[in-house]
């Protein structure tokens, strides 16, 4: 079988058929694919009528999100190993990604055991725009200093900021690594550079939604996300000037009021980092939602 690169013609074709179901994890848009080009050569197939997206690297190769199509049967599922069998020098790293809760019963009973992954934090959007209560006592106080204490300016994301946001994130990366001993932790900073630059070059096309801080005429903060579905925004990156007290809480608070229509707000996951996952479960999120990794019981 032949599988096609993905370019931005296939966007299209993809939202197709990502929107025939209502999804709750972040993966499920084409701009969150499209990104880790960077990263993967990423290919696709429709196999039995199933939208099938392939990530493949120098370690393997694997499914990213399971079959999309209204029926998909589990004969569809043994062809996918197939494949990925025949891509991988080691068979057990074959395995499908991003499962959903309510799919993995139908992995389960096919024979596949389900690994979780780290979890997505959902939150209400007006939570996260009033800060009402002691629950939000901090970031409210961190709101309200730099609005009283700094200068700056609130726009939306122009293309003429593209190197300006690298090298703020340059810049935030680099205090960030001094900070950990972590080598998967500054592998990941690493990674998230790379997925930004194509996110900044194909802004327009992807349909990324990005605002900017500039203090002191000075670009200080940056951040993009995207409709998931009618009720689900996410915010994909947030970076900011660390010396900047109050900027975090600032651009987080005004960008999720920007995107007024939505219920709720999905702040992804934590990736382990239990500094990540305290900021997090701060903004007192409404559910976790987890995803799976299926794979086969021998791997």
């Amino acid at each position: 079988m032949m599988l096609k690169k993905l370019s931005l013609k296939d966007k299209a074709l993809f939202n197709k058929y990502l929107r025939l179901n209502k999804h709750r994890l972040s993966v499920y848009n084409f701009a969150n694919i499209y990104i880790w080009k960077g990263l993967f050569l990423i290919e696709w197939a429709i196999i039995d009528g199933c939208l099938c997206i392939f990530f493949r690297d120098k370690i393997g190769c694997f499914l990213y999100l399971p079959p999309l199509g209204k029926d998909v049967p589990e004969e569809t599922i043994r062809k996918i190993f197939g494949i990925l069998d025949r891509l991988n020098k080691n068979k057990e790293l074959s395995r499908i990604e991003n499962i959903e809760g309510s799919d993995k019963d139908f992995y389960d009973k096919a024979g596949y055991v389900c690994y979780e992954k780290y979890p997505e934090y959902l939150c209400r959007r007006s939570d996260l725009v009033g800060l009402r209560g002691n629950t939000f006592k901090s970031k409210r106080a961190a709101f309200n200093y730099f609005v009283r204490n700094y200068r700056y300016e609130y726009f939306k994301f122009t293309h003429s900021c593209q190197k300006q946001c690298l090298r703020l994130y340059d810049a935030w990366a680099k205090s960030r690594a001094k900070d950990s001993r972590d080598a998967v932790y500054k592998g990941m900073l690493l990674d998230g550079r790379k997925c930004l630059k194509l996110l900044l070059n194909n802004y327009e096309a992807l349909n990324i939604t990005g605002r900017i801080v500039k203090v002191d005429n000075k670009l200080k903060a940056f951040t993009f996300g995207f409709e998931l579905n009618s009720d689900v925004f996410v915010v994909l990156y947030e970076v900011t000037d660390l010396s900047v007290t109050g900027l975090a809480q600032f651009i987080f608070r005004q960008f999720c009021k920007d995107s007024g229509k939505y219920h709720y707000i999905n702040i992804m996951d934590d990736s382990g980092l239990e500094n990540l996952k305290k900021v997090k479960l701060s903004y007192r999120p409404v559910s976790l939602t987890a995803g799976y990794v299926a794979a086969r019981r021998n791997a």
